[in-house]
Order: C-alpha cells, then structure tokens, then sequence
C-alpha cells in the first residue's frame, strides 16, 4: 500500500514512490511477475488483460499527467489503439509535419480509405481550427517532430467537434500538460525520455475520461498489443529519474543552442526557449519548460548535413531521442520522413553529459562541413 501522504508530495517524490509498497518485508521495487495466468478469483487473469507489473508502471504515468494511463508494447501501438476508437471514413485532421511513422501510417489509412485525412500546413493555428470544427480526431505533433514548431492545444482543442490527441514525446509530461489544455488524450511514446536509457520499446496513452479509457482498454486487449513484464519493470525504473535527467538535458541544450545561433556554419537554430523561435510566445504560454530536443539547418545541403552527422565523436549519429547519451541525425535519411523537414535539417536530442564535451565534439564536426 502507497503512503497516505503521497497526495501531499511534489511530483518529483511521487514518481520516485509511485508503485511501492510500504508493508514489513516488501521489496523496494516490485517484482517482475513472469506468468500468463493467474489464479482465479484475485485481479488478474491472463496478461494480455492486466498483470501486476502494468500497476506501478501506470500508477507512476498517471502522476505525470493527472490522469488514468495505459501502457502499449509501442508508441505506434499506442497511435494504432486511438485510431481504432473511429468509425470507418472518419475525418482526422493532423499537420503536414510530424513524426514520420505517423505521418506514413495517416496516409496509409488514407490511401485505404480508412480515414478520410485532411493535412494542415505546420503552425498555421488558423487552418487547423477550421478543419478541426468537424473532425472525428484531431492529431497534434507538438512541438512537431523534428522541426519544433508549436500547435495552440488549447485553441484547437476547443474548436474540436470529436477527440484531441496530443502526441506530447518531445516536450514530455514535465513540459507540456495537454489534458489541462483541453485534449481528450496525451500520447507519448516511452521508448524516449519516460524510459531515458534507449534500451526498450514501449508506449502510454493518459485521459481523464472514464468512458473512454475503458475503450482504450477493451482495444488494448483486443488487439494484443500489450507491454512485457521486463520492459515495464525498466520502464518505471527510467521513471524514477525523470525529473533529474530532465533538468541536465535540458539545460545542456539550452545551452548549446544559444551557442549554435552565433556559429558560423548554422543557418538557422529552432530551439523554443530562444526568443528569436517564430512559436517563443505561444511555448511560453502553453509550455513549462521546453526540453532536450532541438533542431539546426546547417549552412549547405543534404551531403553537408550528412558530413557533420558522421564526424563527431562523442554524439551518437542515430536515430531515436530522450536518452541519457546524446544523439543528432539528418531526419531526411529516412525516405518516409514528411517533405516539409529540410534537406539540411539535423536534429538534437541532448543527452546529460558535460556539456563542454558535447560543445567541443559539435563544434568540431561543424567546421568539417
């Protein structure tokens, strides 16, 4: 049983006590739970429904966000889980730039006639609340994936006649609360910074409407697409140090970026915490904080873009985000990522490093281009 006083604790104590239990000669954390089955007549039954390990990991997503949490074996298996909720030829509004999985799964469902999809330019909060007075979902990358710029949830989410979801990976449940924004549903992959070590895949689905969490529910079953014990047993224990590793990365890139905007080979720097971002007063105002994730248009193209990404040493040149290692990769390599990320875009995700070292190493690649 959690102690009564966690209601009274700030979030930074709940998540690191979020799951445990505080009976004589009970673990410190909990067990990984192994079985399929259960004995019936108790909680649990069979593993694709519930099983203990799912309980603390929730218990501590739920903390973040205020809300109920589900969690999935990806976070396109979490995408997939929302989609499911619409009835065939449902219209689904998103921005033309984003996560390049979902982008590529939206038209795929498009193409089958599965939704009926309509793409709005990125950032033009106008369009979107236009198209999103008739949507059955409304999808929203915010900051988008990897150009960073903003969607007004609140604005949209209000004009929205069905569902809101908000993909909130790159900002993170620390920076950006898009249920108290009005959305219906905050999305996250936790493969990235909820795990923070790059060594699981895994996704989570928050709400705070009981109706629709036992939809989400039933279509997790259903469809089987359920988290292991193991990974969610690493999922809770990357949890525990969210807030510290948070703090780090996200200083580390703040800090670079205000270095990149005065190097001679950078074009341009698309970081929210820097005043001269196009989005800085709406992230002010919708955001607490903005991350450690960051993007930079080189000055050249494609192949020089490519060059800085192969030359450093201390970054990581692959693809993924949120870890404790810092990694940087040109998002136009993947042939499916949408055609509005530019040639000589490469994104940061910053790491928790002494950011001197990752100045030095960053700095020297870019002179190479």
């Amino acid at each position: 049983m959690e102690n009564s006083r966690s209601k009274h604790w700030k979030l930074a104590t709940r998540l690191i006590q979020a799951g445990r239990s505080h009976e004589p000669g009970a673990p410190l954390n909990p067990n990984i739970t192994l079985s399929t089955g259960f004995s019936a007549g108790g909680d649990f039954g069979y593993s694709r429904n519930n099983q203990p390990n799912w309980v603390a990991t929730q218990s501590a997503l739920g903390e973040l966000e205020n809300a109920e949490a589900l969690l999935f074996s990806s976070g396109m298996a979490s995408f997939n889980t929302v989609i499911e909720l619409l009835p065939l030829g449902s219209k689904v509004v998103a921005g033309d730039v984003g996560y390049s999985g979902i982008d590529k799964r939206l038209k795929e469902l498009a193409a089958q006639n599965r939704i009926n999809l309509t793409l709005v330019p990125t950032a033009n909060q106008g369009a979107m609340i236009n198209a999103a007075k008739d949507a059955a979902l409304v999808w929203l990358d915010t900051p988008t994936n990897p150009t960073m710029r903003i969607w007004d949830i609140r604005a949209i989410s209000a004009a929205t006649s069905g569902l809101t979801a908000v993909d909130n990976t790159l900002a993170g449940s620390l920076h950006q609360a898009p249920l108290d924004l009005g959305a219906d549903i905050s999305m996250h992959s936790a493969t990235k910074q909820l795990s923070g070590h790059s060594d699981l895949l895994a996704g989570a689905l928050l709400t705070r409407n009981p109706d629709l969490l036992t939809k989400l529910t039933e279509i997790r079953t259903l469809t089987g697409a359920v988290l292991s014990a193991f990974d969610s047993y690493l999922l809770l224990r990357g949890m525990r140090t969210l807030q510290l590793r948070q703090e780090r990365a996200s200083a580390n890139a703040l800090d670079l970026a205000e270095r990149l905007s005065s190097h001679s080979k950078i074009a341009k720097v698309w970081h929210l915490g820097l005043k001269t971002h196009p989005d800085f007063q709406l992230a002010s105002a919708q955001m607490c904080g903005v991350g450690s994730v960051f993007s930079i248009e080189i000055k050249g193209d494609a192949q020089a873009a490519e060059k800085v990404s192969e030359a450093t040493k201390l970054w990581s040149h692959s693809t993924s985000l949120g870890g404790v290692e810092s990694q940087l990769e040109r998002r136009r390599r993947w042939a499916n990522e949408p055609i509005g990320v530019p040639e000589n875009l490469i994104r940061l995700s910053v790491g928790i490093e002494d950011v001197e070292d990752l100045w030095q190493d960053l700095d020297q690649a870019l002179m190479q281009s």
